[in-house]
């Protein structure tokens, strides 16, 4: 869906640079049927397991996006009230949305109710009595899930390992029984699922099949202890390409699932974010200066660490190619890809082998689809920048470069300073 066409990068079937000449640079460009092509893909594969799909908002939350999964029958996860209202304004079905995050405030708990979604996590005592508390005055009864921690290692990230006992989510899977007993003497909630979720950016399957054996072991104790277990929130995690990993193959993937917890007459339901839109999107910036250093060249561009910050911020890797093609057979050298803001961690790559490149030249930044635009900010009082979906032969701009008057709106001058 992202490659070259007569010398030129396209998305789809359009040229970067019809787009850039629209829009100007920095911005964020989406190809809209590989995101379809990863839904239905994923789908498939898993079809067996009769597993539902909850795409994970965290990853990439503009109202488009999410309305094109939802349009492909996917649910939404959600972590705050913000991508909450979100869903709910792209059309996503309430019933169809799981709560989860380990610090839900009393007005997002009440909102969730309020809108009778599917599931609301759960992640420590304090929260569940908190939403049986909220259900009780609001005269629900609240449909939660009770996410464990397994303690098994993700492989992956430090800062995106979320299933070992040392970090914040979940609480120990050895307490489960606790919380399902205390869970059944409250009359406003109604617990009968159990959540996991390991960590972000998996490339191995190893990980999954240790969280999920231990996910049936502890709903065949609870099940021969009185307690209801109808359904099973997998998780999400599966990685994707940013160089050239090898990626976990989803028919293994659902062999796994099939194996540990598929004769467990439960409901299944999965969280992919990365794996749905992080290879379809682009990060397109324009080369400002050349910079030569004593030891290597800086290539300085428009697009900075406000924009993107999975490289400073995860040590991220992401491929860097040159919009036009001609580039890609000259000589290289070794640079530095770096930003305009005052940081020394404002790169995009760090002693990286690139083509020959020129003032004014675009850049690619490939696969920042996901956790890209999402995490983006006003550093420096730096506008946020476009995103841009392209369809076949047709794009539209799906949020417009931010103007400073924006930025500052909701800002005030202190009586005394007036």
């Amino acid at each position: 869906m992202i490659n070259y066409k007569n010398g030129n990068l396209t998305v789809e079937s359009v040229d970067v640079s019809k787009i850039v000449s629209e829009v100007g640079t920095p911005f964020y460009c989406y190809s809209y049927n590989k995101i379809l092509d990863q839904y239905r893909g994923l789908a498939a594969a898993l079809s067996p397991s009769k597993i539902s799909i909850y795409f994970a908002v965290k990853a990439n939350s503009n109202l488009s996006i999410i309305k094109t999964l939802a349009k492909e029958g996917a649910g939404a996860d959600v972590v705050s009230l913000g991508e909450f209202k979100r869903c709910l304004l792209a059309g996503v079905d309430p019933k169809k949305i799981v709560f989860s995050g380990v610090g839900k405030t009393t007005e997002e708990i009440v909102e969730a109710l309020n809108n009778d979604i599917f599931q609301i996590n759960v992640e420590s005592e304090a929260e569940l009595i908190n939403i049986n508390e909220i259900a009780k005055s609001l005269g629900k009864v609240a449909t939660i899930g009770l996410r464990v921690n397994p303690d098994v290692d993700a492989k992956t990230h430090e800062k995106i390992t979320t299933g070992k006992k040392e970090n914040k989510f979940g609480i120990d899977l050895k307490d489960a029984p606790i919380f399902f007993s205390k869970a059944s003497t409250l009359s406003n909630v109604s617990m009968k699922s159990l959540a996991v979720h390991i960590g972000s950016q998996l490339l191995e399957l190893s990980p999954y099949k240790s969280a999920y054996e231990k996910i049936a072991e502890m709903t065949r104790y609870l099940r021969s202890t009185g307690h209801e277990i109808s359904h099973l929130d997998l998780g999400g995690g599966l990685g994707i390409p940013y160089s050239d990993e090898s990626l976990a193959d989803l028919n293994a993937y659902n062999q796994i699932i099939l194996e540990t917890v598929g004769d467990l007459d439960c409901k299944l339901s999965i969280e992919p974010g990365r794996y749905l839109v992080g290879e379809a999107g682009i990060l397109i910036t324009r080369v400002i200066y050349i910079k030569q250093g004593e030891q290597k060249k800086f290539v300085i561009v428009d697009g900075a660490m406000n924009d993107l910050i999975r490289p400073t911020l995860y040590d991220g890797f992401h491929a860097i190619v040159p919009v036009t093609e001609k580039n890609l057979s000259s000589q290289k050298s070794l640079c530095d890809v770096v930003g305009p803001i005052c940081e020394s961690g404002d790169y995009f790559a760090k002693d990286r082998m690139l083509p020959e490149v020129s003032q004014n030249d675009l850049l690619a930044i490939t696969c920042s689809g996901a956790y890209g635009a999402v995490m983006a900010s006003n550093y420096n009082s730096r506008p946020l920048i476009p995103e841009v979906l392209v369809s076949n032969d047709v794009f539209s701009v799906i949020r417009e470069r931010q103007a400073f008057e924006k930025i500052i709106q909701d800002e005030k001058l202190a009586a005394w300073l007036q």
